[in-house]
């Protein structure tokens, strides 16, 4: 298994603890960093709009991406949920042990 951090949106008045903590109660995810206070400009149905979102860092490993994107999306608030895989190409030792045992399922 190799750690990965995928990264998703919510609205700003989501409640991203509740989805976070299921993501971790499956073990679906070792850690979830909720960021609030994003603006985001997007293009969405042939215009350009702005809200106010929470950015969610999920850190887990390769083998939950399946599993945590169904997980995620029967959770999720939006039509078109953000989904980003980004690897990580190092971490140390005891980070990417403790990583491994917080998501073995």
């Amino acid at each position: 298994m190799t750690p990965v951090i995928v990264l998703t949106t919510v609205g700003a008045d989501f409640d991203a603890r509740s989805m976070a903590r299921a993501l971790i109660e499956l073990r679906l995810a070792a850690c979830v960093n909720i960021v609030p206070g994003l603006t985001s400009i997007y293009r969405w149905q042939g215009k350009v709009d702005e809200d106010r979102e929470q950015l969610l860092v999920i850190k887990t490993v390769d083998g939950n991406i399946d599993d945590l994107r169904e997980a995620l999306f029967a959770r999720h608030p939006y039509e078109v949920p953000e989904f980003v895989v980004l690897p990580v190409n190092s971490t140390s030792e005891r980070y990417g042990a403790w990583l491994l045992e917080s998501t073995a399922r």
